[in-house]
């Protein structure tokens, strides 16, 4: 709750935090310079500013948050001076130690010159106002995501370790996959976190990815998450085109598509994962997705399941917007799939029929020329080069140590960007690969880079976050988002010291 209200005292217009009662557990400073005493120290209540001629009661507006939360309200308030004052309202509610608390945002009415009372001006004033509603969210972000990734990616790494090393009648394997379940459910809040912190575009270029692996792999995760509930049936498509994407975003993309899809199934159903090239010769339009001319792979994922009702499925994109009832569901799911893919220059369309089920269909822009599927077994990622790994968390360096030295690897690790420039100028041994996370405290990893390049401009680099990309200029390095696991650190392991032999 203290990074909540850290970040809450940071906005820049008034939020209470209020309870189901109406209680203001706590006003940030500019609601104390609007309201005065009733919003400080968590005294007054939400009646003792609430405007008259509101077209509710405190209590009734709490009550029907959901609809106060998916769009904005006129209201009026008291001043501490007494004055009524007009605000744009937005709600929103989310759980803390198992009570329902809200957010209220007031920002100010546009000026009338600025924008004119009509009915074609609301989308815009909607989008504005929308856009205000998640910088809260966005600052909280920024404070969290890197800790909870670091944590991650500890217990993924070891685990997937042990996972890869265990027999399949192993007694600990079934608590090991659980392990991992519950790691990967808290990869995709971490990813959320990191997402919804960082809104601009994807500049950073990736490199063309293999679509039918990853599809593979997640489905994989599910069958083993959930053995039983749900039949899947793979169709995936031979010689598919080349595309370049993101692929923890990627991986992140069909769970939650997965996700839901099991979900929709009740006790059982049957779930279709296809993957096929798609070559337009003309603008083509799916739902709500445009297509330009040009080659795309599409994956479809179709279920049978419970369907979705039609006055719902214009919304499915929503922020904040879910028909789900747990308070665990934050309605950021399909939010969060439709941002990654359009970022990627792709989109997502769906269809679906109460009853019968859904279909939801993802595009990405490819190359019409086949990719060559790269195939590793354990013997493929073994090495004997030198890594040098830096982050500020041990805890991260005793993990990666662990996995590439099992792998044959020498591995030297330095808690510091200064300790690694002094292994560096060493040389002893050689590094073939420095490994850097690129949020550090003091040094951070892109000075680090910088520095190692003046003297060493052919070392292999391999950066990692769970936040910051690489820079523009950095395009070269090759990247690795946290959380991972053993076997994605050592793919990129290899491919990194493969690179320079190209």
């Amino acid at each position: 709750m203290s990074e909540l209200v850290f970040v809450l005292n940071n906005a820049g217009w008034p939020v209470l935090l209020l309870d189901a009662d109406g209680q203001i557990r706590h006003g940030n400073p500019a609601a104390v310079a609007v309201f005065g005493t009733p919003v400080k120290g968590g005294a007054g209540k939400l009646p003792d500013i609430w405007g008259a001629g509101n077209p509710a009661t405190p209590k009734d507006f709490l009550t029907d948050w959901s609809r106060a939360a998916h769009g904005t309200t006129p209201l009026k308030f008291h001043g501490q001076n007494g004055d009524p004052i007009l605000f744009v309202a937005s709600l929103c509610s989310f759980a803390h130690d198992g009570q329902e608390l809200f957010l209220l945002q007031l920002l100010p009415p546009p000026p009338p010159e600025e924008k004119p009372v009509a009915t074609a001006g609301a989308g815009e004033n909607t989008a504005i106002i929308q856009k205000q509603k998640l910088d809260c969210a966005l600052q909280l972000a920024r404070t969290m995501a890197l800790d909870f990734n670091n944590a991650l990616t500890s217990i993924l790494g070891h685990t997937s370790l042990l996972l890869g090393r265990a027999e399949p009648t192993h007694p600990w394997r079934a608590s090991l996959v659980e392990v991992e379940k519950s790691a990967a459910r808290a990869a995709e809040i971490a990813s959320d976190l990191a997402a919804f912190s960082r809104q601009e575009k994807e500049a950073r270029s990736q490199a063309a990815g293999n679509l039918n692996q990853l599809l593979q792999r997640s489905v994989e995760m599910f069958q083993n998450s959930a053995p039983g509930k749900a039949v899947w049936n793979l169709q995936l498509g031979r010689k598919l085109y080349a595309a370049k994407f993101d692929e923890a975003k990627m991986q992140q993309v069909f769970t939650r598509i997965f996700e839901n899809a099991v979900q929709s199934l009740g006790k059982d159903g049957r779930i279709t994962v296809q993957s096929r090239n798609l070559d337009l010769t003309a603008p083509t339009q799916d739902r709500n997705v445009q297509l330009v001319a040009g080659s795309y792979i599409c994956a479809e994922i179709t279920d049978t399941g419970c369907g979705i009702e039609a006055d719902v499925l214009p919304r499915i994109f929503e922020p904040f917007f879910t028909t789900k009832k747990s308070p665990l569901h934050r309605g950021l799911g399909l939010a969060w799939v439709y941002g990654v893919v359009t970022n990627h220059g792709g989109g997502v369309a769906v269809s679906s029929q109460p009853g019968v089920g859904t279909s939801v269909r993802v595009y990405l822009p490819a190359d019409s020329k086949s990719l060559q599927a790269a195939s590793f077994d354990n013997n493929d990622l073994k090495g004997t080069q030198t890594i040098l790994m830096v982050d500020d968390e041990d805890l991260l360096l005793t993990m990666g140590q662990a996995i590439m030295s099992s792998f044959g690897y020498k591995v030297i690790t330095a808690n510091s960007g200064q300790k690694a420039l002094e292994i560096l100028a060493k040389n002893d041994p050689p590094v073939d690969l420095l490994i850097t996370d690129l949020v550090m405290p003091g040094m951070s990893g892109r000075e680090l880079v910088e520095q190692a390049r003046k003297t060493l401009p052919d070392l292999c680099i391999l950066c990692t976050s769970g936040y910051v990309f690489p820079g523009k200029d950095e395009q070269d390095i090759a990247y690795l988002q946290k959380p991972f696991t053993s076997r994605e650190l050592l793919i990129k392991v290899k491919n990194a010291l493969a690179e320079p032999e190209e």
